[in-house]
């Protein structure tokens, strides 16, 4: 499976045709080819504020992402971009621009809260891109963030009516960063020079009232804080002051663009490479590009279904898929490695047993890697199954291929021997004693004979026993031998087969001691596997905590200083151009 891959154009990954959404399965073919983790940047805006030209910037080219120089709208849907990440290896930025939103063609505005939606849910960061300044009218726009508890759960055993806490949705929301765009204004307040990034949290303040107006506006201030802890705020002048050129962005020259805008752009893009995080799930699972083609099409086929995508249920059901692909990536490197490296026949059980430990624990660990949330234990034991039973597959094939290899090698070491019984050599007095010695001959050849395997001793009683009747007869026939030599003879003849099918049985005894320890063995090692992963997904679980707790102290402090220093007094009123809480005149 490829690692990186770099498109040389964006391409649509979410359709969005007479306001239903449908996937591009073209799209997520490339992201099923990705097996790197993702670092997911979407913008979202209203239609015709420049996020395409912006996307393209972050894309480091100036064509890709289609830009419109008329006042249609020419984003539908959302686009995706893939390419390697500038500054983190390893890694694939995934570039996602999404239609405007407020399309006045559009007949359903629920269908811009889906895509708004979507921008969050696929996100590590998310880019509002707003024209003019942060005031009335932009907070207003953004009312699509006050309705994301109506558009998506954390938990599938919620209640319906029950609002759910705004920590839980902070464990996988993006970072927010706000893009103004053709700002004009200074950047002070009350005559002093502020950051970007407090001219953002300084129009982040509630203001008192009751009229429709401003309650929307503080509905978008609360959930903005709510929702997204870490935030960050970008000014842009414009690109180009001349009008020919604003129209036609995707052609205009570097060296043609407004000094200001070329560093403004510069320092946003800088922000995004250095300080935009891989996307992860709840847990910190860490999101790939073919775990992201999985999300967007569960995501997706559930709003188009009716329902809300549910974060619980969506990573239960990514889990399920990528534990099976798991198992099956494991089990399949098991196998072609033993298959590989394994020479038949071994020369001991343990040289092969420890040739499955050592394989088995490499599979453990390729499972492990690209498994999560395998509570009980289901498809480890589905792994170690299929582990053994390919063991006892490998078992099988040594013995047989042990036991053809020694028939083959006995039968070449006997020929004389077999030759001279067929001719009668041993059929005269003294013929008894040299048929022992010939024989024993072919026994000392063949203890020489190397990786005779686990079969060898089996097989060299099977062919004794198979002499026992010849032996006899030129016993019987031997004219130089008493009758009680004969039987005693007879006597030490069976005693040596009696001797030679104890070591076989206790051969056997050994291998199926041995065979219970490897299995003691790997079952312990597996289970300090396990609880290595474990300990690191509960150091995971407690530091999700911490953040869960740390952010509700943050707003339930943000809360109290409604009363206080965080709304705007009554004699401070936010300008209506610069949308930050200044003195007035004559107040």
């Amino acid at each position: 499976m490829a690692t990186d891959i770099t498109m040389k154009t964006p391409i649509c990954l979410v359709e969005n045709w007479e306001e239903q959404l449908k996937l591009n399965p073209t799209a997520l073919e490339i992201l099923n080819q990705i097996s790197q983790p993702v670092v997911v940047v979407a913008i979202v805006g209203l239609c015709r504020t420049g996020k395409s030209y912006l996307m393209n910037r972050l894309a480091r080219q100036n064509h890709g992402f289609p830009l419109g120089s008329t006042v249609e709208s020419e984003t539908k849907g959302i686009w995706m971009w893939c390419v390697p990440h500038p500054s983190k290896p390893n890694h694939t930025l995934v570039l996602l621009d999404t239609e405007g939103l407020g399309d006045v063609e559009k007949q359903d505005p629920k269908n811009d809260s889906w895509i708004f939606a979507l921008a969050v849910l696929l996100s590590s960061t998310l880019v509002y891109n707003s024209l003019g300044t942060i005031n009335h009218q932009a907070l207003e726009q953004l009312h699509y963030v006050t309705e994301l508890t109506e558009l998506i759960r954390t938990r599938s055993s919620s209640p319906s009516d029950e609002v759910e806490d705004s920590a839980e949705f902070v464990s996988f929301f993006p970072d927010f960063v706000w893009a103004v765009r053709d700002f004009t204004l200074e950047l002070n307040v009350k005559g002093q020079p502020i950051t970007e990034d407090e001219y953002l949290e300084n129009a982040l303040k509630l203001i008192p009232g009751r009229n429709a107006r401003i309650q929307n506006s503080n509905n978008s201030v609360m959930s903005i804080r709510r929702f997204f802890p870490e935030r960050k705020c970008f000014v842009f002048d414009r690109p180009t002051n001349d009008k020919n050129l604003l129209a036609h962005m995707d052609n205009v020259p570097e060296d043609q663009l407004e000094l200001n805008f070329k560093e403004q752009s510069e320092k946003f893009c800088s922000y995004i490479f250095t300080h935009g995080k891989t996307k992860t799930l709840r847990e910190g699972i860490i999101v790939t590009g073919n775990r992201l083609g999985s999300l967007v099409q569960m995501y997706v086929d559930t709003i188009n279904s009716g329902a809300v995508p549910c974060l619980e249920n969506a990573v239960t059901t990514l889990a399920q898929r990528e534990n099976a692909a798991a198992v099956q990536k494991a089990a399949e490197l098991y196998s072609r490695q033993m298959a590989q490296r394994l020479v038949l026949p071994t020369a001991t059980l343990q040289e092969l047993l420890d040739l499955h430990a050592a394989w088995e624990r490499e599979a453990v660990a390729v499972f492990m890697a690209h498994s999560f949330k395998d509570d009980n234990g289901e498809f480890q034991k589905n792994l170690l199954e299929t582990t053994e039973q390919k063991k006892k597959e490998f078992l099988l094939q040594n013995e047989e291929a042990s036991v053809k290899y020694c028939q083959a090698e006995l039968k070449r070491l006997s020929e004389f021997l077999m030759e001279s019984i067929s001719r009668g050599v041993f059929f005269a007095p003294g013929g008894h004693n040299l048929y022992l010695e010939a024989r024993k001959k072919v026994e000392e050849e063949y203890e020489l004979v190397p990786r005779k395997g686990v079969k060898a001793n089996e097989v060299l009683q099977s062919f004794l026993e198979s002499q026992a009747a010849a032996e006899n007869s030129i016993l019987q026939a031997d004219k130089a031998l008493t009758d009680a030599q004969k039987a005693l003879a007879a006597e030490k003849a069976k005693r040596e087969a009696a001797e030679k099918e104890c070591e076989v049985l206790r051969q056997r005894e050994q291998e199926m001691q041995q065979k219970m320890e490897a299995q003691e063995r790997s079952f312990q090692e597996n289970i300090a596997q396990l609880k290595e992963k474990m300990e690191r997904e509960k150091e995971e679980l407690l530091r999700e905590k911490e953040r869960k707790q740390k952010h509700k102290q943050k707003v339930s402090l943000g809360a109290g200083r409604c009363l206080g220093d965080n709304v705007l007094d009554p004699g401070e009123e936010r300008d209506p151009m610069s949308g930050t809480g200044v003195i007035l005149e004559g107040t």
